[in-house]
């Protein structure tokens, strides 16, 4: 749906400089962007290499895991159902930690290994390995939804990316933006949590 949107306005903005004599002017816009997206590209690939890197340390470190066993009390209390060893809860928590620092690009590999692993456990389910509430194969678990949503509501502590992108375009006080930052994602992911104990409560 969004490709036919986007079509639809190029479409129309091609017609309108056309009607009105200004495509040049669209020519000129459109290479001196693709000029400027690729240079984007290049700077935040090595902003993104340098923390994925840095997680994949900290990982292969074990602070990934020490911080994890600090999260106990907060995953619990999101994922009641979701047992302490579970392999899910280590990759929660790297995705978590990694959307608090704003590195979202650090932050989808474990959420997408997290996901893997709340898949497996609502197989074991169905299959009565594993206690809980049991899904319809291809309807998405508490523990999915959950995670989800947390994920995207994504309490940042620094906006990294969005400082990176402010600084890349010649901003002269890039980290102004951390405390509005932390302040509406503080309040997305305090709604996120409501909904995901009030939608839980209902189905128990």
């Amino acid at each position: 749906m969004l490709n036919y949107m986007w079509a639809a306005m190029m479409a129309v903005g091609i017609a309108w400089a056309g009607f009105h004599g200004n495509l040049q002017a669209v020519t000129d816009a459109v290479l001196a962007s693709g000029k400027e997206a690729v240079a984007l590209a290049i700077a935040m690939l090595g902003i993104m290499a340098f923390w994925s890197g840095i997680m994949e340390i900290a990982s292969r470190a074990g602070l990934i895991e020490a911080l994890a066993g600090k999260m106990d009390p907060i995953l619990s209390f999101l994922f009641p159902a979701l047992e302490k060893d579970h392999p899910a809860r280590k990759k929660i928590a790297a995705n978590m930690i990694a959307n608090f620092l704003g590195l979202g690009w650090a932050a989808t590999p474990a959420g997408l290994q997290a996901m893997e692993e709340l898949n497996r456990l609502e197989e074991d389910r169905r299959q009565g390995r594993k206690k809980g509430p049991a899904r319809k194969k291809g309807v998405a678990g508490n523990e999915m939804c959950t995670f989800l949503i947390i994920n995207i509501s994504s309490l940042q502590l620094i906006p990294m990316s969005i400082v990176a992108y402010r600084s890349q375009y010649g901003s002269v006080n890039p980290e102004a933006v951390i405390g509005a930052g932390m302040a509406a994602t503080a309040v997305s992911t305090a709604a996120a949590v409501l909904f995901c104990r009030i939608m839980d409560r209902k189905e128990r």
